[in-house]
């Protein structure tokens, strides 16, 4: 009878398991990696800024730096489009210089005079507006006005325009002059004419004198 060897079961400790070389887990020396995704060029068109200096070619940096270039130019043409706009605002509207400020004026001061009020009507009510033309808007009737420097260099602004109230209609007329050297224009004359009255002086200067002297010889004035 043959001997018989028992095999005895052996327990698997847990610093075996820990251990454990996994040898299935890695990859064999002659694998390859998968090849790095090739990013797309940079034009000057669809660059977004997402890549690095570092990292653009030298074409790829002469095209951001036209993109760049591009939109500098850009925020350089819009801000001298805001100046040119606001210079024309200032200068065809708000400045005192202007005709469309010197008309406001007047019409300002004719809804507050007593007598224009009592001949035309109610000054809240009144409309002003330039020549009549075909355009049932009043606002798009062109002002008459005449601006000339003298030979004195002294500024004139002759205008008229016609205002509408609730009783009657009127003509408005007046001439302003800024010295030369002076800030401000002053009136010269401003009236308001309405059909079937006298006429409504808002601004009437002195008239100038002819500049004629008078001599005097035993007691009598002679005209020179």
């Amino acid at each position: 009878m043959k001997p018989t060897i028992a095999l005895r079961a052996t327990r698997s400790s847990p610093f075996a398991v820990v251990f454990r070389r996994p040898y299935g887990s890695h990859t064999s020396l002659g694998a390859t990696t998968a090849p790095k995704q090739r990013r797309r060029s940079i034009t000057p068109f669809d660059d977004n800024g997402s890549v690095p200096w570092r990292e653009l070619s030298v074409a790829e940096k002469m095209a951001r730096a036209t993109q760049q270039s591009f939109n500098g130019g850009l925020i350089v043409l819009g801000l001298a489009l805001t100046g040119a706009v606001a210079y024309v605002l200032w200068t065809d509207v708000f400045s005192p210089d202007s005709k469309t400020w010197q008309f406001n004026r007047a019409v300002d001061r004719i809804k507050t005079n007593p007598k224009c009020i009592e001949l035309l009507g109610e000054g809240r009510k009144m409309t002003a507006h330039g020549d009549e033309t075909l355009n049932k808007w009043r606002r798009a009737r062109p002002l008459s006005c005449t601006e000339k420097v003298d030979a004195q260099g002294d500024s004139h602004l002759v205008m008229h325009f016609y205002v509408d109230g609730p009783l009657q209609n009127g003509i408005a007329q007046l001439h302003t002059v800024k010295r030369r050297g002076e800030d401000n224009y002053e009136y010269r004359y401003f009236f308001v004419d309405v059909k079937g009255h006298e006429r409504v002086y808002l601004e009437r200067a002195p008239e100038p004198s002819t500049g004629k002297r008078q001599l005097s010889l035993f007691g009598v004035k002679w005209g020179q």
